[in-house]
């Protein structure tokens, strides 16, 4: 395994961990300026709505698992495909699943550190 893909694993693992312990901060850092989302049954966003959202999402307890599938490194550019699960708790205790497959495209900064560019998820509701 190659120091870069190693790289973009840890980037993933710290997003979950950042996520789980509600560290927005922490996973603003690890996505570009320029990041797109795409998302089923919304339009593509960025950054600003990204913080937005997670703003909005500051009592709900998230907890994910990737299992990711394959890597390639093209260079500057890197994509990874993943199985993603995650599970949200709502203040009042309702927990709502989703899981499904994710592509995601990271790019390498001058400063060497890869970062989220563009991230394409086909999550949906897993019933309990």
């Amino acid at each position: 395994m190659s120091d870069d893909e190693r790289a973009i694993r840890k980037l993933v693992e710290t997003w979950l961990a950042a996520s789980a312990a509600g560290d927005t901060a922490q996973v603003m850092s690890l996505m570009a300026d320029d990041v797109v989302f795409l998302v089923a049954g919304q339009k593509p966003f960025g950054k600003e709505q990204f913080a937005a959202q997670s703003r909005d999402m500051k009592n709900v307890r998230m907890e994910g698992r990737s299992d990711i599938r394959e890597i390639e490194i093209a260079g500057s550019w890197a994509w990874c495909r993943a199985d993603l699960a995650v599970t949200a708790t709502m203040p009042d205790g309702k927990t709502v699943r989703r899981a499904g497959p994710t592509l995601s495209i990271f790019r390498k900064g001058p400063d060497g550190t890869w970062r989220l560019a563009r991230d394409a998820n086909l999550l949906t509701a897993v019933q309990p």
